[in-house]
């Protein structure tokens, strides 16, 4: 599958990878040029294939409040919600974005999850709610990073049907929501502003520096959003949700799982699925690893049984020393 600025990618040289069934650009000039761009001026992205589902219906803030472990009733003062989405066992169905549109909602998924939410939430609304897949009328752009704002004073948004302050980078920014046929002449109108077109590889990079959940790394079915770390966003006192039982028992187990960060010594760089070992014993696995352009040394995040303040992890048959350190690993300055 292709979104509606392929050919913008094809013709600023963009190398392109599958992720999900779609074209995406991986990177343009590279990585690390690109990470560095929205951490000091301004970067955009291409997430187009991302899902929107509208929840509307008398029900639907019901419906939404059963549905996710966070708070609709926060969204009141807010323009947006993030939450979790989980199974009656705890595990995660998806992490999702929630705005309010009109007298309903628009709800945003993972692009791997589109259709699998979709189906969750279907199946689970009672009569009088609307569930709809949106995703086909939305084309998407986040634009990130210090400049971000003055990147976008220069540029027209009035075609534009959403804006909202979020991103996956740990800069401020936007994501847009537009018609898929007014997408194209925004982004060049964004790159004629002083953007950076960013790809999948410095998105990744961006955002495992920040320490944000991906799902199918930090979050899955068999990753709870309380093991990763996302205690926040479950709200056990708003009453009752799916999955609350059990997120309840798991906060009250003291050897459930932990979502930790880790900063290597010297010169290595873990990758997801690298086995992490706590006192020579295997506890645990990196779920999210690389290198951190912004910060100079290899960073991983790490799902461990067992909690200490060093570990190692194996790359490449070598147990490499690893420091546990506060997450998130970059932070950036108020």
């Amino acid at each position: 599958m292709r979104t509606p600025l392929y050919d913008q990618h094809i013709a600023l040289g963009a190398k392109m990878t599958d992720f999900n069934g779609w074209d995406m650009p991986l990177q343009y000039e590279g990585i690390i040029a690109e990470h560095l761009a929205v951490r000091e001026r301004c970067g955009i992205f291409d997430v187009s294939h991302m899902g929107e589902i509208a929840v509307s219906g008398g029900g639907a803030f019901d419906f939404l409040q059963l549905l996710l472990t966070h708070d609709m009733r926060r969204l009141e003062k807010s323009s947006w919600l993030y939450s979790p989405m989980c199974n009656p066992d705890g595990g995660t169905v998806d992490d999702v974005i929630v705005y309010r549109q009109g007298d309903g909602y628009l709800v945003c998924v993972n692009a791997g999850n589109t259709d699998k939410d979709f189906a969750w939430m279907k199946l689970n609304a009672p009569d009088g709610v609307n569930v709809v897949n949106l995703s086909e009328h939305f084309a998407q752009i986040a634009v990130q990073g210090p400049k971000a704002e003055e990147v976008l004073g220069k540029v027209d948004l009035s075609e534009t049907m959403l804006t909202a302050k979020t991103g996956y980078t740990g800069e401020k920014g936007r994501e847009i929501y537009l018609a898929p046929e007014d997408a194209p002449k925004l982004w060049r109108d964004l790159l004629r502003a002083g953007a950076v077109p960013c790809g999948l590889g410095a998105r990744d990079t961006l955002r495992t520096e920040a320490a944000l959940p991906l799902y199918g790394h930090e979050l899955s079915k068999e990753i709870s959003p309380l093991e990763a770390g996302l205690d926040r966003f479950i709200c056990f006192d708003k009453g009752p949700f799916v999955g609350r039982d059990e997120l309840f028992l798991q906060a009250h187990d003291p050897n459930r799982r932990r979502l930790i960060g880790l900063k290597m010594q010297g010169r290595s760089i873990p990758r997801p699925g690298y086995a992490v070992l706590c006192g020579g014993v295997p506890c645990g696995v990196v779920t999210s690893g690389g290198p951190a352009p912004k910060l100079g040394y290899g960073i991983a995040m790490a799902l461990v049984s067992k909690e200490t303040d060093t570990y190692e992890v194996i790359i490449r048959g070598k147990n490499e020393q690893a420091e546990r350190v506060t997450l998130p690993f970059y932070k950036r300055e108020k």
